[in-house]
């Protein structure tokens, strides 16, 4: 016996899940309000809270008194690996680099891809403050521009696995990620040139469309950073 037709609303939220899980919504962002939603789907307010209400039964987005709905990072509740004082561990920090190198590559080679115009205008908007805050700022503010550039290239991969790891990855594991900063500056007295050089092409490589190229500099990038904090031991 053949189901029936969706509903209106099914059909809604079959097309936000769709949307969810190929990256055009990204964990974290605020799903359209549901007047917009109703005035771009020309569907009844009824029908779009219903569809809303879908989703989150899926535990795919949830919603905030007075906030709206947001996307929710579907790795999450999956992912709970404590991290409580080892971020300065040294050989945590090589581990965590090891796994960047993996992650950065398949994100910078998917956004090279799959990057709208406009997120590679955000991406090249964001490369040009991080160049321009290579120097008079703390590590700990350059640790935070350096990791928002490259979150933002994850989160242009569309790719919905590498956006939800990274999105964990990174707020996890950010003192061990500082941390590598932290030991390079205080071993050289300034950050070694070839980071900055390395932004320059993974930047080139994604402004150029070039994915087999996008992950390779990517993946260099950060395994020069790991040979940088080897060199501080």
């Amino acid at each position: 016996m053949s189901q029936g037709k969706p509903s209106l609303s099914q059909a809604l939220s079959h097309t936000l899940q769709q949307q969810i899980l190929f990256g055009d919504i990204c964990p974290g962002q605020k799903l359209p309000s549901q007047r917009r939603l109703s005035e771009a789907y020309q569907l009844s307010r009824a029908t779009v809270r219903e569809a809303i209400k879908d989703l989150e039964l899926k535990q795919m987005v949830e919603t905030r008194h007075g906030g709206g709905s947001h996307c929710r990072n579907l790795l999450a509740p999956h992912f709970d690996m404590p991290v409580e004082g080892i971020g300065d561990n040294f050989e945590f920090q090589l581990q965590v680099l090891e796994m960047r190198a993996a992650l950065e590559g398949e994100a910078a080679y998917y956004a090279a891809l799959r990057a709208t115009d406009q997120q590679m205008e955000s991406i090249a908007e964001e490369y040009r403050a991080m160049q321009q805050r290579s120097s008079g700022h703390t590590t700990l503010a350059k640790a935070k521009a350096d990791l928002r550039f490259h979150m933002m290239i994850a989160e242009a991969s569309h790719h919905l696995l590498v956006v939800c790891f990274s999105q964990i990855f990174y707020s996890r594991y950010f003192n061990a990620i500082y941390g590598v900063l932290d030991r390079t500056l205080k071993r050289h007295g300034r950050y070694p040139d070839g980071i900055s050089a390395q932004h320059t092409q993974i930047y080139q490589a994604l402004r150029n469309r070039q994915p087999d190229l996008a992950r390779k500099v990517a993946v260099e990038h950060i395994e020069y950073t790991r040979r940088q904090l080897e060199e501080t031991e």
